[in-house]
C-alpha cells in the first residue's frame, strides 16, 4: 500500500526518527477505515489496572476477554490497539500482523496514595510481541512527575534504537494542583507541550475546559473566547510544536452517544488527529460499540 500525501506530511515532521519508528508510525496511520487521512483512532484498554475488573468490564461480561477488544478493533477498522502487557500476551498469537498494538508500559491502580505508576512492561516486550509503539503515562504536577519523566526518557530512547514509536500520555495530577485544574485548559496545553518536549511521537491529553488554572498565565489567554471545545483543541495541537506531532483525545469517562460524537466534531474540527477511546466503546454491548465506532469513524473522515 503507497503512503498517502497526508501521511507522508505528518511522517516528515519526526526530523530526527529512524526508517524503523517512521515504519511503525506509518503502520498506525495507515490502518483501517481512516488508513492514510492522518485521522485515528485508538482502542485502550488499560481500565482493568486502573479501576480493577468488575469496575472495567462487568457492565459488559464479553469483554472480560482480551480476544474481545482484539477482535472488536480489528472488525471496528480503528488504528491500533493499546492495553498492558498481559493483554496483549493473551492475544497475540491469534491476532499477530492484524491490528498495530501499543504496549502499555506503565499502570497504576485505584488504592495507590500518590500520582504515580509502576513500570509494568519493557521494549524487550513490545519487540517480542511485534508493537508498533510502546505506551506511558506521565502526571505533571505529581510530586513523582520528574521520576516518570525520567522513565520515560530511557524507555523512548531504548524504543526509538530498535525503532519502535513512543505514545505518551500526559494526566496532569497531583502535587499542588487541585482537583479543579486538572482539565483546565492553560494545564492541559502545558501538559501536552511537555509530552512533545519528552520527544512523544503520540501524546495523549484529555479534553479541556474553559476554565484557566494558573495565575501567572491567566494574561497570556486574556482577550480570546474559549467557549468552543474546537478552539481549545487547536490550542493544545498548536502547544505540540505548531501541530508537528500527532495529538489524540481521551474519551473520559462513559457518556451519552451524543457527547461523544460531538467531542469527535470538535476535535477534528480543531485538527486534532483523532480519539483513543475506551470505556465509551468496550462498556457498551459490542453492536452498539461498533455502530458507534463506525459513526466516529464517518465524523473524522467529514462524513458526518
Amino acid at each position: 500500500m503507497s503512503i498517502t500525501p497526508a501521511v507522508k506530511a505528518i511522517l516528515a515532521n519526526y526530523e530526527s526518527d529512524n526508517p524503523g519508528v517512521k515504519t511503525n508510525l506509518a503502520r498506525i496511520l495507515m490502518q483501517g477505515r481512516l488508513g492514510g487521512t492522518g485521522k485515528l483512532i485508538i482502542l485502550p484498554v488499560d481500565q482493568g489496572f486502573e479501576h480493577g475488573p468488575a469496575r472495567s468490564f462487568a457492565i459488559n461480561a464479553p469483554a472480560y476477554d482480551p480476544h474481545y477488544h482484539y477482535q472488536m478493533a480489528i472488525d471496528a477498522g480503528l488504528s491500533a490497539y493499546a492495553a498492558p502487557l498481559g493483554m496483549l500476551e493473551a492475544g497475540a498469537s491469534t491476532f499477530a500482523g492484524q491490528i498495530p498494538t501499543i504496549l502499555k508500559c506503565n499502570s497504576s491502580n485505584s488504592w495507590a496514595g500518590g500520582a504515580n505508576q509502576a513500570i509494568t512492561g519493557g521494549v524487550d516486550d513490545a519487540l517480542r510481541l511485534g508493537c508498533s509503539a510502546i505506551g506511558f503515562t506521565i502526571y505533571p504536577g505529581s510530586d513523582d512527575c520528574f521520576d516518570m519523566m525520567e522513565e520515560i526518557k530511557e524507555l523512548s530512547a531504548e524504543a526509538k534504537s530498535v525503532g519502535i514509536a513512543t505514545v505518551l500520555w500526559s494526566y496532569p495530577r497531583g502535587g499542588n494542583l487541585p482537583k479543579s485544574g486538572e482539565l483546565a485548559l492553560d494545564v492541559g496545553a502545558y501538559a501536552a507541550h511537555m509530552a512533545a518536549l519528552l520527544g512523544a511521537h503520540i501524546i495523549k491529553v484529555k479534553l479541556p475546559s474553559d476554565h484557566i488554572e494558573q495565575k501567572d498565565a491567566q494574561k497570556a489567554y486574556e482577550g480570546t473566547d474559549w467557549s468552543k471545545q474546537s478552539d481549545r483543541v487547536g490550542h493544545v495541537v498548536k502547544s505540540c510544536f505548531n501541530g508537528r506531532r500527532i495529538v489524540v483525545f481521551s474519551g473520559g469517562a462513559a457518556k451519552g452517544a451524543d457527547a461523544v460524537y460531538q467531542d469527535a466534531r470538535d476535535i477534528r474540527d480543531g485538527g486534532g488527529n483523532g480519539s483513543i477511546i475506551g470505556r465509551n466503546t468496550f462498556q457498551r454491548e459490542r453492536g452498539e460499540a461498533l455502530a458507534m465506532l463506525d459513526k466516529l469513524v464517518r465524523i473524522y473522515k467529514g462524513e458526518e
